[in-house]
């Protein structure tokens, strides 16, 4: 029996149980509440400032993601913006080095709760941020995943995907910005 899950975006109706998957995980990634690829974190910013930053967007509509529901319950998502909303990007040096133009849209980074991982919630969340960058008018797609490589790979290094979930949505690998991770890109 498979389970029917359902993508929704992040906005003000949903931010209390994406707020509530955060809490339960420690404000994800030791309290980034996924800001990270929106400003430097740095020493000196706490949880709170980076819960109040994120929740200050949600209001404001300057960031988006794909919340993966079962039911009421918010198990993850798929964070997805523009160049101008999420301008942080990992491997910068690497990256920038072989940019030619800047994107529509950047995948920037997934989170499942602790006890909901292996469900599929990642494929399902970049599935659900596709179709609403579809939505919003869509363009080139750029993700930065993982390649594991058949190695054991900590969740914590996997916060920018894995390569198979974006493979199995048509991406394609451009180039590489780490020994095991890529851009890769898609039109939508």
């Amino acid at each position: 029996m498979s389970v029917e899950f359902e993508v929704r975006a992040l906005d003000v109706e949903t931010w209390p149980a994406f707020a509530e998957l955060v809490e339960a995980n420690n404000g994800v990634w030791g309290g980034c509440w996924c800001v990270g690829f929106h400003v430097k974190l740095g020493k000196g910013r706490t949880p709170q400032q980076n819960r109040e930053e994120k929740e200050a967007r949600v209001r404001s509509g300057d960031t988006h993601a794909a919340l993966v529901f079962d039911g009421e319950k918010c198990l993850g998502w798929c964070q997805f913006g523009s160049p101008e909303e999420l301008p942080e990007v990992k491997s910068r040096r690497l990256y920038e080095k072989g940019l030619t133009e800047l994107p529509d849209w950047r995948v920037t980074c997934f989170f499942t709760g602790k006890g909901l991982r292996g469900r599929g919630v990642a494929d399902v969340a970049l599935g659900g941020a596709l179709v609403q960058i579809g939505q919003l008018g869509g363009g080139v797609v750029e993700g930065y995943p993982e390649e594991t490589d058949d190695r054991k790979v900590s969740g914590s290094f996997l916060h920018t995907g894995p390569m198979a979930a974006f493979e199995n949505h048509g991406f394609t690998r451009t180039r590489p910005i780490s020994p095991h991770r890529w851009v890769v890109t898609r039109t939508v």
